[in-house]
């Protein structure tokens, strides 16, 4: 099983890259985290360009999300909601609605942050935006406050409960994903 890991984040040492990377070292046995590497390729969300012709890179995002067994979506807060490259990811995503990549795929949002709140209200914009275009959300939080602070030299969370939380977010995903093969 495949999960496709978005990191709402550009910056090269994100917290919220980190924070996947960290859900990788967690994963449950069959299962594989790839990173996405391509959200600041994709153009501003432009429906005329969308009809026309869709550019590479929304094709590239589409095809692998599609191709995931579920996506895993770590989010910064920017002024109290989603950042702007994430949000325009997932208007592209969502396209052509209703029959889009996201339709029916399993999703878990988490999020880091350097404030206390770990990024609560982007997380909680995040499943909303998702669910709208007809994923499959988790509701499972997880805030990672202080997150500048918060990994070790390894790359797992310092925090044991924390590191667990996460890997049982990832593993409800994945079995989520499980249920809904077998009922199929």
């Amino acid at each position: 099983m495949r999960i496709l890991g978005i990191s709402g984040s550009l910056r090269r040492d994100s917290h919220n890259t980190s924070l996947l990377r960290a859900a990788a070292m967690s994963l449950p046995s069959g299962v594989e985290l790839e990173l996405f590497d391509g959200l600041g390729d994709l153009p501003h969300y432009n429906a005329d360009i969308d009809v026309d012709h869709a550019p590479e890179a929304v094709v590239h995002l589409r095809e692998t999300i599609a191709g995931a067994d579920g996506v895993l979506i770590a989010t910064p807060e920017f002024n109290g909601s989603i950042p702007g490259v994430l949000k325009n990811a997932l208007d592209w995503a969502s396209r052509p609605f209703p029959d889009n990549a996201l339709r029916g795929m399993p999703v878990a949002v988490v999020g880091a942050s350097t404030g206390l709140f770990g990024a609560v209200w982007a997380q909680a914009e995040t499943r909303k935006a998702l669910s709208i275009a007809g994923a499959d959300v988790l509701e499972d939080e997880f805030p990672l406050g202080q997150a500048d602070i918060a990994f070790g030299d390894d790359g797992t969370l310092l925090d044991s409960e924390l590191n667990e939380r996460l890997g049982e977010i990832v593993g409800r995903l994945a079995d989520h994903q499980r249920e809904l093969t077998t009922a199929a």
